[in-house]
């Protein structure tokens, strides 16, 4: 099993349009990627323009698919383009 943090720094006047892509991304990954477990955003208590991506995935394999889907290449960019930064990715495995 893997997960996955994704953060993501969004311009505050672009919260919404990201939320909207996120809601389709979300639902188009957990109806039809095989091997997603959890998928879900977050928004950051202390500074709402952090959203952040969780997700659980069955493998690396499953997770490599996913990014390789026709919905993960189309909506990912889409969120880049409101980014004020450059967004961190980290993908774990647990270890205890």
């Amino acid at each position: 099993m893997v997960k996955v943090v994704a953060k993501n720094f969004i311009k505050e006047e672009k919260i919404e349009d990201v939320l909207k892509v996120a809601k389709e991304l979300v639902e188009i990954t957990v109806a039809k990627d095989k091997g997603c477990i959890k998928y879900e955003m977050y928004q950051d208590l202390k500074d709402k323009t952090i959203l952040t991506m969780i997700e659980e995935w069955e493998s690396m394999e499953c997770l490599q698919k996913h990014m390789q889907s026709e919905h993960f290449k189309k909506l990912v960019p889409m969120m880049g383009e409101y980014s004020k930064k450059q967004g961190e990715t980290n993908i774990y495995t647990k270890v205890v």
